[in-house]
């Protein structure tokens, strides 16, 4: 009876992890000036008025994938195993990219064009299965004509039907090979005495550089707070920017309108001015052909 027990434990949590929750989070780079979102979310009510919409963002820059890539990886695991994901940056619509809903080990789907928006969702939190929409079954009725809106058509339309339970995952479309389309960057890496990175995305508001090398990688290089810093950022191979930041445990351990480097909210190294601008000041942007190389100079 115990075995029993055990193995409709597990297989509740197996269900529990792959099952889909009435939640849809879109992120789109349309903005919000015109009907295009709200166009989604009709579909999505209209599928299911029992759905829970909700946005993620839909300031992406325009046609910027890499940017979508990050602001997924960035929010999905804070939300619940079964969320469905609709990410629309989509600058080759109507082409032949695949349209495909991917579902993680951790039970979260995604659904968008495989242009590259899922290299780091597939990285960080696993490739359970992947399948391409079948736009025969799965696309809004008498859309058939329209090649530009695959957002509201196809996306929108899918991930309300995965989420309402109108469909299986099986039934989006056929399985893929166990792979995305994905975008080349500089992974997180200690070598010797230097930490190599990538500047994946600016905390926009105030112009903070936020890297992916992580706080286990920092932990290797060993600073102490009140140690500085070398700091040397480089645009494909130019040079941008080189110079010093105290590493801080605080905004406030430092002067206003100086430098420091510190942990932001995800646990990887970041560089900012106090009160300031760190981006604008030098010119500095994100994306995958931004990195960044660390060193210890000095102890406090």
């Amino acid at each position: 009876m115990k075995q029993i027990i055990t193995s409709l434990l597990i297989m509740l949590v197996a269900f529990q992890l792959t099952a889909q929750n009435k939640i849809v989070v879109f992120q789109t780079d349309f903005g919000l000036k015109d009907g295009a979102v709200s166009a989604m979310k009709g579909v999505a009510s209209s599928v299911s008025p029992d759905l829970k919409l909700f946005d993620l963002t839909h300031e992406i820059p325009a046609y910027n994938i890499w940017e979508a890539a990050y602001r997924l990886v960035q929010t999905a695991p804070y939300w619940p195993a079964g969320t469905v994901f609709v990410s629309v940056v989509d600058p080759g619509v109507g082409t032949s990219r695949k349209s495909v809903v991917l579902k993680t080990n951790s039970g979260h789907f995604f659904v968008t064009p495989d242009n590259g928006t899922l290299t780091l969702v597939a990285e960080s939190m696993g490739i359970a299965e992947i399948r391409e929409i079948d736009e025969a079954v799965n696309r809004r009725a008498n859309s058939e004509k329209s090649y530009t809106f695959h957002g509201r058509d196809v996306y929108a339309y899918t991930a309300a039907r995965l989420a309402a339970g109108a469909i299986t995952f099986e039934q989006v479309g056929k399985e893929l090979p166990k792979q995305v389309v994905s975008i080349p960057y500089q992974k997180a890496v200690l070598e010797g005495k230097k930490l190599k990175g990538n500047i994946s995305i600016l905390d926009i508001q105030y112009g903070n550089i936020w890297t992916n090398i992580t706080a286990d990688l920092v932990k290797q290089l060993n600073p102490q707070y009140g140690d500085l810093l070398h700091v040397v950022i480089y645009h494909d191979k130019t040079k941008v920017f080189e110079g010093n930041a105290p590493y801080s445990q605080t905004f406030g351990a430092v002067a206003k309108g100086m430098p420091l480097s510190y942990l932001n909210s995800l646990m990887q190294l970041s560089f900012a001015l106090n009160q300031g601008s760190f981006a604008k000041l030098y010119k500095i942007e994100s994306g995958n052909n931004w990195n960044v190389e660390v060193t210890v100079v000095t102890k406090k």
